[in-house]
């Protein structure tokens, strides 16, 4: 139980342009006796007193949490019994919160072993199905809309879902076994007969469960279990509230900052289940040992001296997390090598790049006009080095770039961007803006909000202005694209944005630092990454749930999927603030007449009316049934090789853009190096970088658009006006 004295927390909580300190109270609890009370009550305190939008932590909630936690072990539906489910949703349905407050935990205990007991019995089932032929001329279908499945009502219910789903999966393998046979059969005098061919399916299928089995038996941990139920408690209090074990809260840091420190191999998985390299960065660990190739075998993985750890059953994301580490650290991989022969090699962990994280500039030869095209695929920012990358001062760099090659224009991609720094957005707003706000932040319980502003008084670049985004492009990138839109410095380009506009701090919940646990309490508990705060454009409204609607639509085969944040029934809801003092600018085209033109051209596109009408149906899948008679199926796989042929080949612009990629900056890993390989290894991703975009339909309508812009501004004026109004 909660006692009635808190111990008072400052957390220094960076914030983007400005250090927060966050005052905390968390509780101190009554000596609890394991690790897991340890994280449940220390993660239930800081949702409670330091959430921006608490729900309450009652019976109601318990309930979510507990839904949660199983569609989470058995979100295919094909593990508990129904009378299972109503068992445990009895005993612990309304348990958790109390267990967040301190009661004993005994949910998590009885739920882990009925799912432990559950998947045994399951796991056997796929041994019993294809052990026999299937016949595939019975007319029956397969229901594969899992969230909308209730569990299964009884052993035989659940033998029936685990042998059409086991009849799909063979039904699969085993038609583009007998078309690859039908293809070859005039070469081919000794082809397999039908029966051969679906029992060698079915063979392919239950070494495809065995090893997916021996996978979740190895892997699903009671650690990982529970740390799946605290990633449930979080997540319900919203979606982006996540609780990080140690190995995942690094793998998180690694992503924003745009390296690692680890070999420098990628892996693979192949087939029957072995983890292999797939290739290696050169200069890296592995390349520099000379005793690491592609198409290696795993076998095993040891941290310096420790005793080895077999990968057999990892996937190949987990084998990473544990193939990574600090820098200067020992591994030590056993592989199997192509001849067979088996050795151990040590390699020494160093920092390795991940240079498709960072911005990339292209110039786009439109007619007699230069375009700028700057990628940018996260707000990345590395905190953890004085002098590490940070993405406002690199974009800066490439804006400079651009207009030392006098481009007409400039088009930002923030498409996929999920987001990052704040503090960068800040500042890439100010490349394009005088002075002034760019967005503003509420904590839990402030009147007013903080409004965070650009206090550059230069403007690098003034001249027109597109950015591109879509479902894909969250949090920082919505906020960068509304206050553009807002200033009216620029048009956003593509279709709506996914809508979240709230703030997380990641807080370490090591007993050290929350001071609340006996004194040799010194394991790492992990971190939480809370929701502290919630964005307001510079306008008032929310980017929360709405996200920001382009000026220019273009059409989206994504668009209708429901996966954006408005689609989660956790969700924190839109609301809006008073508008924040600023001047826009006069932009020297007419943004309506451009939308127009745009439309006209989407409209007489007809590959943009072929991703229109394919979008409409991509959606409608979900709620389909698949069918397991033979002809029904070739007839509907057909149809949809024709779909999905057809949106393939409408994603490309017929004549390629003309584009040329500027130099990566040299402050960026070295990236012109060109020793040891470097200099072909990266000649080689600049061409794939470029080969991607050339052909994007939707960069292709925004050269346009850009291009009217440019049109319009010297129609006007002789050349682009963006003085600021008055």
């Amino acid at each position: 139980m909660f006692s009635k004295k808190s111990v008072p927390i400052i957390l220094l909580l960076t914030l983007g342009v400005v250090s927060v300190l966050y005052a905390l109270k968390v509780k101190t609890f009554d000596n609890p006796t394991s690790k897991f009370e340890r994280i449940l009550q220390t993660v239930g305190a800081f949702l409670e007193e330091g959430h921006y939008s608490p729900q309450r932590v009652d019976d109601e909630f318990s309930e979510k949490v507990f839904d949660k936690f199983l569609t989470t072990l058995d979100g295919d539906k094909g593990y508990f019994l129904k009378k299972d489910v109503d068992s445990l949703r009895a005993l612990y349905g309304n348990r958790i919160d109390d267990e967040m407050h301190g009661a004993k935990l005994e949910s998590f205990y009885g739920i882990s072993t009925v799912y432990n007991r559950d998947l045994d019995q399951a796991s056997q089932l796929f041994k019993q199905i294809l052990a026999k032929p299937f016949d595939f001329s019975v007319k029956e279908d397969v229901d594969m809309n899992y969230e909308k499945m209730g569990f299964a009502a009884s052993p035989e219910d659940r033998y029936d879902r685990w042998r059409k789903r086991l009849k799909y999966l063979v039904l699969e393998r085993y038609v583009d076994l007998t078309d690859a046979r039908d293809k070859a059969k005039a070469k081919d005098s000794t082809s397999k007969t039908d029966t051969e061919l679906e029992a060698q399916a079915r063979m392919a299928i239950y070494k495809i469960m065995d090893r997916n089995f021996s996978r979740l038996k190895t892997q699903q941990t009671q650690e990982a279990q529970f740390d799946a139920m605290v990633n449930c408690i979080t997540n319900t209090m919203d979606p982006h509230t996540d609780f990080f074990p140690p190995v995942e809260r690094r793998s998180f840091n690694e992503m924003m900052s745009g390296h690692f420190y680890g070999i420098g191999a990628s892996l693979e998985e192949d087939d029957a289940g072995n983890i292999k390299i797939a290739s290696l960065v050169a200069g890296s660990p592995a390349w520099k040992s000379g005793q690491v190739a592609q198409g290696d075998i795993i076998l095993k993985v040891a941290q310096g001296s420790d005793s080895a750890q077999d990968l057999t059953g990892y996937s190949r994301e987990d084998a990473v997390k544990i193939i990574r580490g600090s820098k200067g650290s020992t591994v030590r991989l056993t592989l199997k090598k192509a001849d067979g022969s088996v050795r151990v090699v040590p390699l020494v962990r160093d920092e390795i790049l991940v240079e498709d994280t960072f911005a990339r500039s292209a110039i786009i030869n439109e007619g007699d006009r230069k375009v700028g095209y700057i990628y940018l695929p996260v707000f990345y920012a590395d905190f953890d080095h004085r002098d590490g990358a940070r993405c406002s001062v690199d974009v800066a760099k490439e804006v400079a770039y651009l207009k030392e090659q006098k481009v007409d224009g400039i088009i930002i991609d923030l498409r996929g961007n999920g987001g990052g720094s704040l503090m960068d957005v800040v500042n890439m707003v100010g490349l394009f803006v005088k002075t002034g706000p760019v967005v503003q932040v509420r904590g839990r319980g402030e009147a007013q909000p903080q409004v965070m502003r650009d206090n550059d008084q230069g403007v690098l670049y003034s001249g027109p202005l597109a950015v591109m985004v879509n479902m894909g492009s969250a949090s920082a990138s919505e906020i960068f694209a509304a206050a553009i839109q807002d200033y009216h410095r620029g048009l956003i380009i593509g279709s709506d944005t996914y809508g979240k506009g709230t703030v997380q701090r990641e807080i370490e919940l090591d007993p050290r630092i929350t001071g609340n646990w006996p004194k040799d309490s010194v394991a790492d508990l992990g971190s939480i990454k809370l929701t502290l705060q919630k964005f307001y454009r510079i306008s008032g409204g929310s980017t929360q749930l709405k996200g920001v609607t382009p000026d220019v639509a273009i059409p989206d085969q994504m668009e209708f999927l429901k996966d954006r944040e408005r689609d989660n029934p956790d969700a924190l809801k839109w609301d809006e603030i008073t508008k924040a003092s600023y001047d826009a600018w006069m932009p020297g085209y007419d943004a309506a007449l451009v939308r127009k033109e745009s439309e006209d051209r989407v409209s007489r596109n007809p590959n943009f009316q072929v991703i229109s009408k394919d979008a409409h149906w991509l959606a409608d899948q979900d709620d389909k049934k698949y069918p397991l008679e033979m002809v029904a199926y070739k007839n509907e796989k057909a149809e949809l090789q024709k779909i999905y042929q057809e949106l393939e080949k409408v994603q490309k612009l017929q004549t390629p853009l003309n584009m040329t990629l500027m130099p990566m900056p040299s402050t960026i890993g070295g990236a012109q190096d060109t020793t040891q390989g470097k200099g072909a290894i990266l000649a080689g991703r600049n061409n794939q970088f470029l080969n991607s975009f050339k052909s994007d339909l939707e960069l292709g309508e925004t050269v346009h658009i850009v291009d009217d812009m440019i049109h319009q501004g010297n129609l006007a004026s002789g050349k682009v006006n963006l003085s600021k109004q008055e």
